[in-house]
């Protein structure tokens, strides 16, 4: 039990910081303005990590690949700590680079499934708060594909729930291939 609670505390705890670096490398892709709510709290949370591994590898272009480095390292902790509370079997540890992928990958596409579930229950309610318009920065480039396959149907736009399904799909492929790797 103790491992249990051990285990859900380190997924939370990484998750959520995981993902927090995830969004703010995906914000300075989409050039979201970090003046907002949500940028304060992202640098807040993020700058520990992100600004020495900056020193090592500095941004270029759109894509901050010390948020994708510091990304991949917390899972990759995450998993090394898991795997040393499990007895550090020796085999396993070659895959611990791989599972720490999944891991981000995990956390990427959950974090789409959250944009797009407080972008479209923010569209309902109409609200013109600066959380709404990054909300909105951030979904667009999501749906967008999805829209342009899918019309909308009596008015209504669709994508946002077949993206949340496709989502969950890509979701359970990316766990059925994590545990095949373990077995």
């Amino acid at each position: 039990m103790l491992f249990q609670i051990i285990t859900f505390l380190l997924d939370v705890v990484v998750g959520l910081l995981t993902g927090l670096c995830l969004l703010r490398l995906y914000m300075q892709a989409q050039r979201i303005p970090f003046s907002n709510p949500v940028g304060r709290l992202v640098f807040a949370l993020t700058d520990w990590i992100i600004l020495p591994l900056r020193k090592i590898v500095p941004a270029s272009g759109r894509w901050d690949a010390s948020s994708a480095i510091a990304a991949y390292l917390l899972q990759m902790l995450q998993y090394v700590l898991l795997w040393l509370m499990m007895g550090a079997g020796g085999g396993q540890a070659l895959w611990l680079p791989w599972l720490a992928l999944c891991g981000v990958l995990r956390v990427a596409l959950s974090g789409c499934v959250g944009i797009v579930l407080i972008y479209t229950i923010l569209s309902w309610v109409q609200t013109r708060s600066p959380i709404a318009m990054v909300m909105e920065r951030l979904a667009e480039p999501l749906l967008r594909p999805v829209r342009k396959v899918m019309p909308l149907i009596g008015g209504i736009d669709l994508s946002p729930l077949v993206l949340l399904v496709l989502l969950q799909i890509g979701l359970m492929v990316l766990a059925y291939i994590q545990a095949g790797v373990l077995m």
